[in-house]
């Protein structure tokens, strides 16, 4: 990789730009004081792990008050530390270490409801002058038959009506998740006002940006209509029974955002020596719709990074190809133009995770994709590792509210307990994770094998793959490269980034379960040779194999990847680049004192002429 620039300061991209941001989930991260919970404490002291492996931001789940019904997602003060996971300071020395390691923190912020136990909701159920509106209140509807129902025909997200009777207010309030969960009314501006002063009390500690949760539940029409229905269930509590078009991405919702970033904005400006400030936000939504959330037709700018979130949802196991291509063309087609990052999401704590989409072989090759495509990479703790699902934990260990929700029958199906088990650190009780005698969540039993310790011993590991992607990315053509990606065949495809006067790198992928034998002379211009660059741990190949011009002709494994670097002709290596520019130099300065020792002796010799003529 000797040709690659590495800079850090050659071009003005910003430093949310071209990211890695590393989500943790904190209450599986690591336990400080034996509990069998991950807390602050824990996270600070890996976080020199962190910067060992390269990352420079990560993004933490919530960490506020909270009764944990959906664990941190029901906010009961947003502006308290839940005592789980440790105090105010506990989180000021989370924020000075990584300070000092050159990590920024981007904080997990859940504005759409509360917790029924927050001050807000207490006083909004009372009737509290200024309060009385903080939620989304609505009378009852009665029936033929005289008895109350809901106001129509919303559903939440976590299954049955999106309503629920409140005894002593007489009245229904929304909670488009949990019961525990209503929904804060932004159409009141004392709410929005309320919102506005957490977001500066944090910015106000030092975190970098937010995370914002389930950003487009934030407003339903005030008609209160039933929603139409979408025929993919004849069950009338599922979700998925209506067409959610009252109740999300509402052109609300996009005003708000750009609220926020201007809120961001203006204290970026007031604070010039620190970071910018930025928003990343949580939208399972269309593609216009996130277009739109990053700048919109009339060119205001919304949130910085509004999650794409296609290699979880729009492709899988049994994808080809032509899906992969399709699904990374269509974001950069619809991604605004002029100062702006694509990113890519590959997992989080809401989804399986990618060895068990795409099978455990696949680990290294999606990590390639993840980190060599332009802009930002989203990485779910873990997923450096190759880390499973644990799909065999019990119904009583079992802890996620849609899960609980469905009962013992289904609950499989739908539980997020197998993506968020503790981090496997070692081969040590419970991977490293916890001295507890039980853990919040079991730990999987695979930890004694793979696990952070024994993948840093190893010749070939999915960390060390990892981290070597982690530095290719400080070369300055994965920065400011050109992009193009194409199918090779029906299950490998291949992109390019390349940048004037330096060697190309390109990705191959194979996501076919079988070993492909790949000719890529049709994809590339003439390479006088092609060196790998990073291999897989599966991969026939090493660092620094090169495959001559003679047919290009590669075996990628089952699943597996290869980064190369095109050597081109017209490419000229950094160090040879910095040698002519250093004879350029050299030769000048010879040059000027050739010029000026001819100058010198031309004057003194004219002197000395006119002397003799006197």
């Amino acid at each position: 990789m000797s040709s690659l620039v590495k800079s850090e300061s050659e071009d003005f991209i910003d430093w949310w730009q071209h990211t890695v941001f590393y989500q943790i989930y904190p209450r599986s991260f690591k336990d400080s004081n034996g509990d069998g919970i991950g807390d602050l404490p824990g996270i600070t002291s890996k976080l020199q792990y962190l910067a060992e492996t390269g990352i420079t931001a990560t993004w933490l789940s919530p960490i506020f008050q909270s009764p944990m019904v959906d664990f941190g997602y029901d906010i009961s003060d947003y502006r308290k530390i839940q005592p789980e996971y440790g105090s105010m300071e506990d989180f000021q020395q989370l924020i000075d270490k990584a300070y000092e390691l050159g990590i920024k923190i981007v904080l997990d912020f859940v504005p759409n409801h509360s917790s029924d136990e927050h001050e807000w909701f207490k006083k909004s159920a009372a009737k509290e002058p200024g309060y009385e509106d903080y939620y989304v209140w609505v009378d009852p509807k009665i029936d033929e038959k005289g008895e109350r129902q809901p106001p129509n025909n919303w559903q939440s997200v976590f299954y049955g009506s999106a309503w629920e009777w409140h005894e002593s207010r007489q009245q229904y309030y929304l909670h488009q998740f949990t019961k525990e969960q209503p929904d804060l009314n932004y159409r009141n501006p004392a709410v929005v006002q309320a919102m506005d002063d957490v977001i500066l009390f944090w910015l106000n500690k030092g975190v970098a940006g937010f995370r914002i949760d389930a950003v487009n539940h934030m407003f339903e029409v005030e008609s209160l209509e039933d929603e139409p229905l979408s025929g993919k269930t004849t069950d009338p509590l599922s979700y998925d029974y209506t067409r959610h078009i009252y109740t999300k991405d509402l052109p609300e919702v996009l005003a708000m955002v750009q609220h926020w970033r201007q809120l961001l904005d203006d204290f970026s400006s007031k604070h010039p020596k620190g970071p910018t400030r930025i928003m990343m936000t949580e939208a399972y939504a269309g593609l216009t719709t996130l277009a739109d959330y990053y700048e919109d037709r009339q060119g205001v700018r919304g949130s910085h990074l509004p999650f794409n979130f296609h290699f979880i949802t729009d492709v899988n196991g049994d994808s080809d190809a032509r899906d992969f291509v399709y699904n990374v063309e269509k974001w950069l087609i619809y991604m605004p133009r002029g100062g702006h990052a694509a990113n890519w999401v590959m997992g989080n704590h809401d989804n399986p995770r990618v060895a068990s989409r795409f099978g455990p072989t696949a680990v290294d090759a999606m990590n390639m994709l993840l980190m060599t495509l332009p802009g930002v990479a989203v990485t779910y703790n873990g997923e450096e590792l190759g880390m499973q699902d644990y799909r065999d934990i019990s119904w009583e260990d079992t802890v996620d509210p849609p899960a609980r929700y469905v009962g013992e029958k289904l609950f499989k199906d739908v539980s997020r307990d197998p993506e968020r088990t503790p981090f496997q650190w070692n081969n040590t009780s419970n991977g490293g994770f916890s001295e507890a005698a039980k853990t919040w969540l079991p730990v999987h039993p695979n930890y004694k094998k793979l696990n952070l310790a024994a993948q840093k011993l190893a010749a070939k590991s999915h960390y060390k793959v990892y981290t070597s992607l982690m530095e290719l990315r400080k070369a300055a053509i994965m920065r400011r490269g050109r992009f193009i990606i194409e199918p090779i065949s029906r299950w490998v495809f291949a992109f390019k980034r390349s940048y004037t006067n330096f060697d190309s790198i390109v990705t191959i992928i194979n996501v076919s379960d079988k070993q492909q034998l790949v000719n890529l002379s049709e994809f590339l211009n003439q390479p006088k040779k092609l060196v790998v660059e990073i291999a897989g741990v599966e991969s026939a190949y090493e660092k620094g194999d090169s495959l001559l011009a003679v047919a290009f002709e590669l075996n990628l494994p089952p699943r597996g990847g290869l980064v190369l670097s095109e050597r081109c002709s017209t490419a000229m290596s950094a160090q040879r680049r910095n040698l002519v520019k250093q004879l350029i130099k050299s030769a000048q300065v010879v040059l000027v004192a050739f010029l000026f020792y001819n100058l010198w002796r031309h004057k003194w010799t004219k002197v000395k002429i006119n002397q003799q003529r006197f």
